[in-house]
């Protein structure tokens, strides 16, 4: 057997190693089958030419296909099996990677497709998706100018754009990972703002906290409080009225109480685009509030953010110009593709980079050969942090202001027509009449037609969104969320957010209810 030594190093290393770990290295280098890329340019190109034409065939033009099924239902321990799961030490050929490849995309949920309804986010975009595919391709961490340049300019102009349609000419901004990031970035800030010291002195300088929301609001709320270490107890809940919207005479009212209970108001929450309702806090009404009291106010658009780009609805949004910060998550209504949340501020005093910097010596130099400013990686919390903006940007390109524009238009367009053609139906009853593009309904089976008197109405109706749930994922002919809400037992809520939506799909969801549940 003859041992390929190509370098007097790797020989003077195998003159090192035990008898048995020599023999195993041996092995190794004689062995075949061990596959490998490395070194050859034309394997790493057929292989990702060939990744990609699966990429392309299955997740793409299947995956968004309304001939196809929306996802392929397994039970956990089968769909184990099916994957394969186990890492093991012998590594696999290339023709075993790519079906790999091709059994991963076949049992996931394709929330490209336009009969998944079930979350805020769906639908894919090609030049978004054109901009993920380079963000990761190049694999840079968006903390300096030196090894991101196109992207700190770029993230820059993008929070410029998304600034203006907020209504300011200058301020401050960062992408995030995730709106709920977002959120208690906020909280983190206005904290700082008013008690400076806290970042180094920690919580011990600090009076008792309350910041305000409304009962409607993200649970990242609560999160952020416990998180932050103010505990959720400093969360004062605000009443919503019976569209889900902040009650701004409550707001007053809870601050009084947390200021005679001996704690220090600090921060408002409100938000545009509830999750389950699509409810818009009236911000006008609470923007005075926070005047009044000298409170900091946030306003969580993750959802509903996008809405400032249509002329005809933004009016949702009225007020939003006197936040201090505003959550946005083009990943969202825009299909940006996760993640794309972006944290927008009012300010212009560097507030970001004081309240979370540490001027790690290893990254930001300040004596490096181009402006430091433009180091932004200080800001934020992470140290790592990948590229949000480039999708975005690509698809703002590539669409416009009026492109996107059209595209939310549509969105509420589509709604409206869902919402006509349930009351033209028998069994579907509206929670509410929808001013956003959350359809929010119960689907009542025939044996419960007409007996809205009966005692156990109302629990017998709970029970058939799960149910209904249930069928359309097995079968893979849509998805659709369900949710309790407040007194109310279980309801679909149809998020209503594809731009590859039509008509047609709407008709087919309620003739998918109608299918499913005729047994009922």
């Amino acid at each position: 057997m003859s041992i390929p030594l190509k370098s007097s190093f790797l020989l003077s290393y195998l003159c090192t190693l035990p008898l048995a770990l020599l023999s195993r290295e041996i092995l190794m280098a004689d062995s075949e089958a061990l596959p490998s890329l490395a070194g050859d340019p034309v394997a790493v190109e057929a292989l990702l030419r060939a990744v990609f034409g699966v990429v392309v065939d299955e997740a793409i033009q299947k995956g968004t296909s309304v001939s196809q099924k929306v996802c392929e239902w397994k039970e956990p321990e089968e769909l184990k099996q099916l994957l394969d799961l186990e890492l093991r030490s012998q590594g696999e050929s290339q023709e075993q990677i790519l079906e790999r490849c091709r059994a991963v995309i076949r049992y996931s949920v394709k929330t490209g497709h336009p009969r998944f309804f079930n979350q805020l986010f769906s639908g894919l975009d090609p030049h978004a998706l054109a901009g993920r595919i380079i963000t990761e391709s190049l694999n840079t961490s968006q903390y300096t100018y030196e090894i991101a340049p196109v992207f700190v300019l770029m993230e820059e102009e993008v929070l410029r754009k998304l600034r203006a349609l907020v209504g300011w000419s200058s301020g401050d901004g960062i992408f995030c990972p995730g709106g709920s990031i977002s959120n208690m970035y906020a909280v983190n800030l206005a904290r700082y703002q008013r008690y400076p010291d806290c970042k180094q002195r920690g919580l011990r300088t600090l009076p008792p906290l309350a910041l305000f929301t409304s009962k409607e609001c993200h649970y990242s709320i609560q999160k952020g409080a416990a998180f932050l270490g103010l505990g959720t107890d400093s969360v004062r809940v605000v009443k919503a009225d019976e569209r889900g919207k902040m009650v701004p005479e409550d707001l007053e009212r809870q601050i009084g109480m947390a200021e005679a209970e001996g704690a220090v108001p600090f921060l408002v929450s409100a938000t545009s685009g509830t999750t389950v309702l699509g409810a818009f806090d009236p911000l006008e009404a609470i923007a005075d509030v926070c005047q009044r009291h000298g409170l900091w106010l946030h306003v969580d658009a993750a959802w509903g953010g996008s809405v400032l780009l249509s002329q005809t609805h933004r009016h949702l949004l009225d007020g939003i110009q006197r936040a201090d910060s505003v959550a946005w998550n083009p990943h969202k209504l825009l299909a940006a593709g996760l993640q794309c949340s972006a944290l927008l501020l009012q300010d212009t005093s560097n507030l970001l980079k004081r309240c979370h910097g540490s001027q790690a010596s290893y990254l930001f130099q300040q004596d490096k050969f181009y402006d430091v400013a433009l180091d932004t990686g200080d800001k934020v919390v992470q140290c790592g942090r990948r590229v949000d903006c480039l999708k975005l940007w690509l698809m703002w390109k590539a669409q416009g202001d009026q492109g996107l524009e059209r595209r939310i238009d549509q969105a509420f367009v589509l709604a409206r027509y869902l919402v006509e053609e349930m009351k033209k139906r028998e069994g579907f009853e509206l929670v509410m009449e929808p001013e956003f593009v959350n359809v929010c309904f119960w689907f009542v089976p025939p044996s419960l037609r007409g007996k809205q008197e009966s005692p156990d109405y109302h629990e017998r109706l709970s029970k058939v969104a799960p149910v209904l749930k249930e069928r359309m994922v097995k079968e893979g002919s849509m998805m659709i969320g369900y949710q309790p809400h407040g007194t109310r037992g279980n309801f679909f809520r149809v998020v209503v957010a594809n731009s590859a939506l039509t008509c047609a799909d709407m008709d087919f969801l309620l003739n998918e209810l109608e299918r499913l549940g005729q047994d009922l």
